[in-house]
């Protein structure tokens, strides 16, 4: 195991004025190049000296990548924008209110105002084993600490793990993945636009990222269109403290209704699997029934298919099925009731 230091490791910090230097830069030193966002991670590794990166690209003074756009009825978002600017957002609110309570939960009002919304759908797996410098697959060992007999794993996978059992921590993920939104992505050869629940990836893809973000690339804007603008939405967060903590589960949906039948849904859950996971099993099976109790306990069961909990995380596959289906019902209660 690591030891843990207060003292960052030597690197050469650039400050780049525009994302064309930004890219320049990303593109000149590759692997060895840490993109700072608001930093609230990225200091974490810094400071533990767990990574040490021979270059940090600070895109604080990039003011293009800042602000809420509105575009075609929809929003454009740049990534550096804080998580304050996009909860308080009046569009955001009115049209989209289930990202500004997604940004809310995800943390504290000082870490709000400094975290950026692409730094919250960026950050790295929290499993205190990885964090903590062991030498696990995820940091390119040959083993998951988080898998074994006498492992602490508590907060840790029930879905779609595939060596590493490490979930994605981000609030704003789910919120982002039911509104359909694109994330718009920058390197040296050019511009891509990934769809939100394309932009995370699972250990079975690369047990090294949890997105799709490879050296070079930069996360410049989230777009989210106007399709699901004012729909019924419904976010829950299960978290071991009721002020800032990263979710043990949590819920996000979209909706539409025809009177009491559901006309088309979206439905993610995070916390779970190494990646935010959309519930398009559910979405089907839903599509079309009456919101009643039934359709609520069929789609709990639903998402649940497939769970295997480890040794101290049974509790979550309760869980999410009863936040799935409060997602269902559209009424908060008591989380942890059968």
């Amino acid at each position: 195991m690591a030891i843990i230091r207060d003292i960052m490791p030597a690197f050469e910090l650039f400050q780049p004025a525009t994302t064309e230097d930004a890219q320049a830069l990303l593109a000149r030193y590759g692997k060895d190049a840490w993109v700072l966002a608001g930093g609230l991670d990225s200091f974490d590794w810094l400071k533990d000296r767990i990574k040490r990166p021979g270059v940090v690209v600070d895109l604080s003074q990039i003011q293009e990548l800042r602000g809420v756009r509105e575009v075609n009825g929809g929003l454009e978002i740049g990534a550096m924008t804080t998580l304050t600017d996009v909860v308080r957002h009046p569009v955001v609110k009115q049209r989209f209110s289930i990202l500004s309570t997604g940004a809310e939960a995800a943390a504290s009002p000082q870490i709000r105002n400094q975290g950026t919304l692409g730094g919250n759908v960026s950050q790295d797996a929290r499993c205190w084993y990885y964090r903590g410098g062991w030498k696990c697959y995820r940091a390119g060992g040959n083993i998951c600490f988080a898998d074994t007999p006498t492992a602490i794993n508590r907060e840790h996978a029930i879905l779609g793990a595939d060596r590493c059992v490490a979930v994605n921590p981000s609030d704003t993920a789910p919120a982002l993945i039911v509104l359909d939104a694109q994330m718009v992505i920058r390197n040296s050869k050019g511009e891509r636009v990934v769809n939100a629940e394309d932009y995370f990836i699972g250990p079975g893809t690369d047990i090294m990222r949890m997105t799709v973000l490879r050296p070079g690339d930069l996360l410049t804007a989230i777009r989210i269109p106007s399709t699901w603008a004012g729909a019924h939405f419904y976010f829950e967060k299960i978290r071991d403290r009721q002020v800032w903590d990263f979710p043990l589960v949590n819920v996000a949906s979209a909706a539409v209704f025809s009177g009491d039948r559901i006309e088309r849904i979206r439905l993610a859950v995070n916390g779970v699997a190494a990646h935010p996971m959309r519930l398009k099993k559910v979405e089907d099976a839903v599509t079309g029934k009456t919101r009643d109790e039934a359709t609520a306990e069929m789609a709990g069961k639903l998402a649940i298919e497939g769970a295997e909990p480890l040794r101290y995380n049974g509790y979550k596959i309760p869980l999410m099925r009863n936040l799935v289906k409060r997602s269902i019902r559209g009424v908060q209660e008591a989380a942890w009731a059968s």
